[in-house]
């Protein structure tokens, strides 16, 4: 059974409690370094500690009253917070501007949010690889181009799906290290009004990295590398629920998303058990892709900054993050509930009347001495009387003078050997680390 989404650690995140939270604790920190140059005193930054326990989710709506009049977030922020540290607030934000502030949160709040992703990640992998090991050996046909080409296993299929899941996970942690950058420079970045130290100290205590080099904001080409690193795993995931799709559809009937006691897939007919899940996930992934180009928008900006990229970063962040959060819990479920037919695999194998085996008679006449053009001749008019007829592509081949010039009934027979195209799964499966 599918469990429900029932996550919200991903959604606390972009609540304004947490933001403001941040926000706090870096005005704090940045306090906490001017008292180390002596240009705050200790005592003050004492009373702004010993001030700041108050409940910042209650404050929140005192932040929104300011904000409706001064129509500015940050300066609404300031002032509730003076409210409720009194004189000492006078040192808050001493040389800092707003997107020193914001752009080291959101650094934080993208941390937090990728630590959550790289857990949902890990459980994934963690199915996947199960479900790989339990399908080892559950043949199935492979396809190219959606027509039947040779063996393969259900396993191997899974097997790949892990490994992208693992190089999603790697993308994410370069893109979370990417994102983990803070910046107290001031209005163009040049330090003017506050020093690099209290930079180095508040970013250090936050868990980042100062920017090198900024203007009044991060430069933008870090988001959009966070954004890509998720719409590559919202894109994955959608590969894996189209595969899921196709092999449910009912002609095929390989594999279906799970579907539990009660549910009903259509108000008109009974009957129908439809991939509502996998569909989900294709669909719901092509917002991540859409954010990502809206980040990707958002790198060119005006000189030192302009603001067209702050309206859009506060939809496609959360958005994405929540998202991904959402659709990876809902592929977990997917593929722990999968159910898998092993029996129709091999019914829809042997539906082609073995023209699947084609590559090894044309390897096989090769080696008997025939040239690949008239061995290719050979065999593919075979197949194709094969595909047409419903006969079988062993028994005319049987029945096909120059094939046996070249082959008879044993080298013939020992081509449609289901093994030789299973030999080596042990060995990828070791190469995936499942072995």
């Amino acid at each position: 059974m599918i469990p429900r989404y029932s996550r919200p650690k991903m959604a606390a995140i972009w609540e304004p409690a947490n933001r403001f939270a941040i926000w706090l604790e870096i005005e704090v920190l940045a306090c906490e370094a001017w008292a180390e140059l002596g240009v705050v005193p200790r005592e003050a930054v004492a009373e702004i500690q010993a001030r700041r326990g108050f409940d910042m989710a209650a404050l929140v709506p005192r932040i929104d009253a300011i904000e409706r009049e001064v129509k500015h977030d940050v300066i609404a922020f300031l002032t509730a917070v003076a409210e409720q540290v009194g004189p000492a607030s006078r040192y808050i934000h001493l040389g800092l501007t707003s997107s020193d502030i914001l752009d080291t949160c959101l650094a934080c709040q993208m941390r937090q949010a990728a630590d959550l992703l790289l857990e949902d990640l890990t459980a994934v992998e963690g199915v996947l690889a199960e479900q790989a090991r339990r399908h080892r050996r559950t043949v199935m046909i492979g396809r190219t181009h959606g027509i039947h080409a040779e063996p393969t296993t259900f396993g191997l299929k899974l097997a790949m799906w892990l490994m992208e899941v693992r190089r999603g996970r790697e993308r994410l942690l370069r893109a979370r290290e990417v994102a983990s950058y803070g910046k107290l420079s001031g209005a163009v970045g040049t330090f003017a009004n506050v020093p690099p130290r209290v930079e180095e100290y508040v970013c250090d205590k936050l868990g980042l990295k100062p920017e090198p080099v900024s203007t009044q904001i991060i430069q933008r080409d870090r988001h959009a590398e966070y954004l890509a690193a998720l719409a590559l795993v919202g894109a994955s995931l959608d590969k894996f629920a189209t595969e899921i799709r196709h092999l449910q559809r009912t002609e095929v009937r390989e594999a279906e998303e799970p579907f539990s006691e009660g549910q009903k897939g259509s108000s008109s007919m009974p009957h129908k058990r439809n991939p509502v899940t996998c569909e989900q996930i294709s669909g719901l992934s092509r917002l991540l892709r859409s954010n990502l180009q809206a980040a990707l928008e958002n790198v060119a900006l005006w000189h030192e900054r302009d603001i067209s990229h702050s309206s859009v970063e506060r939809v496609i962040l959360p958005d994405s993050t929540i998202l991904l959060d959402y659709l990876l819990a809902k592929f977990k479920g997917v593929a722990e509930g999968m159910r898998v037919y092993p029996e129709r695999m091999r019914q829809n194998l042997d539906g082609t009347h073995g023209v699947i085996f084609s590559q090894q008679v044309l390897l096989e006449l090769a080696r008997a001495g025939a040239s690949r053009e008239a061995a290719y001749a050979m065999v593919q008019r075979n197949a194709m009387r094969a595909w047409e007829s419903g006969e079988s592509f062993q028994a005319l081949l049987l029945a096909d003078p120059e094939v046996r010039v070249a082959l008879d009934e044993a080298r013939i027979a020992a081509c449609f050997d289901l093994g030789y195209h299973l030999r080596h799964v042990d060995e990828i499966f070791k190469r995936v680390g499942l072995g």
